[in-house]
């Protein structure tokens, strides 16, 4: 929140999800104006409540009828790299699995890890919680190994699933709704990505064009073959948890995410959209809870930037706890040689000979009209905000070293972020920032963009 001082204005806001979370102070200038886009403070959810919605699953019998008798049940919960606090309700899930008839100890846990990489020793401990972590076998998901054939869907992606996945008799799932590139919303059977192989990640990926951060409008043709590789996996049970700006539980769903998960995306539209930044000269993007590497600050903390005015500057907030972090598919960080190329290379691979005509038309007139849309907005030459410098504030006094980012310029101190702003910016002038205190829990919502004066 905003408090004012004698040496001007302090913004605090969450830093180092899964580590050493604080809040840390963020001064302007006296003469700046600073508008922070706050989420509603909706009060997190007790003990009671998450049994509750455990116990009385959406569309479906509750889990200790479903589960019994079977013998080689799979927890499914996502990494790090999401802010789902699945430690949280694994304890009532593992009471649910007792209660008919499991024991925890014929539980296997897999870590969703995608084409994350390896988790990072104890990872699975933060995710799960001791207790789980202690009674339960623990599995990190390896997307290079392969996998269990299970099938081709309807949109013809091959299924290859993890081996402990594609064996068990009850898969039950655990992770959050949260904004999404490629989807336009995480959450549901996304989780099934998670444990699947690169290949059919890939195919996954570049098949399907991403919908757009946040977006619900058009057919979801990523979403709805993701329903489909669930279907396969026997992904039927999910709990979609939403968190606040310090990472709380403000809400869940359990039971069959076919019939929960609109109404899910419904309500994190609702609390998280926010107004556009309009004319601010400055857009501080804080990438909790998703800032544990300068991967994942990249990807999930800076879709704010999009809707900036040409020449703004653009400032991301993160701890980088992890360092650069990893993706297989699309690099941020130590980006190899030819890249680009390869990319276009797998994306053609998937599609067919009129979709490939199809898709270059569409590329071409997007960078025809935005050329032109460039030169249309920016008079005088002024550069438009993405083609400015992105800066990123490192919250962690010492990080672990960061390789070679793409677009990324990391300072480690908030003084230097203030002098490259004014910099950009001119010295002196009275400037307006717009903050975004959780970004990759929101998203820009165009309606709430104040009414021009009169």
């Amino acid at each position: 929140m905003t408090f004012e001082t004698r040496d001007g204005v302090v913004s605090r806001v969450r830093t180092a999800a899964w580590y050493a979370e604080r809040s840390v102070a963020l001064r302007f200038p006296a003469q700046w104006d600073v508008i922070e886009h706050w989420p509603p403070t909706l009060p997190p959810v007790g003990d009671e409540q998450i049994r509750a919605s455990i116990g009385q699953p959406t569309g479906q019998a509750p889990i200790r009828e479903r589960c019994r008798g079977k013998k080689r049940p799979v927890v499914v919960v996502d990494d790090l790299n999401r802010p789902t606090p699945a430690w949280r309700v694994m304890p009532h899930v593992l009471e649910e699995l007792r209660l008919g008839g499991i024991d925890p100890a014929a539980i296997t846990i897999v870590m969703a890890t995608g084409t994350h990489g390896a988790p990072r020793p104890g990872a699975l401990d933060k995710k799960v919680g001791r207790q789980a972590a202690a009674a339960c076998r623990l599995e990190a998901h390896d997307a290079g190994r392969g996998g269990a054939r299970l099938g081709t869907t309807s949109y013809g992606t091959p299924v290859v699933a993890n081996h402990t996945v594609a064996e068990s008799d009850f898969v039950l799932g655990i992770g959050g709704v949260y904004p999404n590139h490629t989807a336009g919303f995480g959450g549901g059977a996304k989780l099934a990505l998670g444990v699947l192989a690169k290949s059919s990640i890939a195919r996954l990926h570049y098949r399907h064009g991403s919908v757009g951060w946040g977006n619900v409008d058009g057919p979801n043709h990523f979403r709805r073959d993701l329903d489909a590789i669930a279907e396969l996996m026997g992904l039927h049970t999910m709990i979609s948890l939403h968190v606040d700006h310090c990472g709380e539980i403000v809400r869940l769903a359990c039971g069959d995410h076919l019939r929960y998960f609109p109404e899910e995306v419904l309500f994190a539209r609702e609390t998280f959209g926010v107004p556009p930044p309009g004319e601010a000269d400055v857009l501080v993007a804080n990438a909790y809870p998703n800032d544990l590497s300068l991967t994942f600050a990249r990807m999930k903390g800076t879709s704010v930037f999009a809707h900036g005015r040409p020449g703004a500057s653009r400032i991301v907030v993160a701890a980088l706890t992890e360092g650069g972090g990893y993706h297989g598919l699309f690099p941020v960080v130590d980006v190899p040689r030819f890249y680009k190329q390869l990319d276009r290379f797998r994306e053609i691979a998937v599609l067919k000979p009129g979709e490939v005509a199809g898709k270059a038309a569409r590329a071409i007139w997007r960078r025809t009209v935005g050329r032109f849309r460039r030169r249309a907005t920016t008079p005088g030459g002024t550069p438009p905000a993405s083609d400015r410098p992105m800066w990123l504030y490192c919250t962690t006094e010492s990080p672990p070293p960061l390789p070679v980012a793409r677009a990324v310029n990391v300072l480690g101190s908030w003084e230097e972020v203030l002098a490259v702003v004014q910099a950009e910016q001119g010295q002196g002038r009275k400037l307006r920032v717009a903050l975004y205190p959780c970004a990759p829990l929101q998203w820009i919502d165009p309606s709430r963009a104040p009414a021009p004066p009169p």
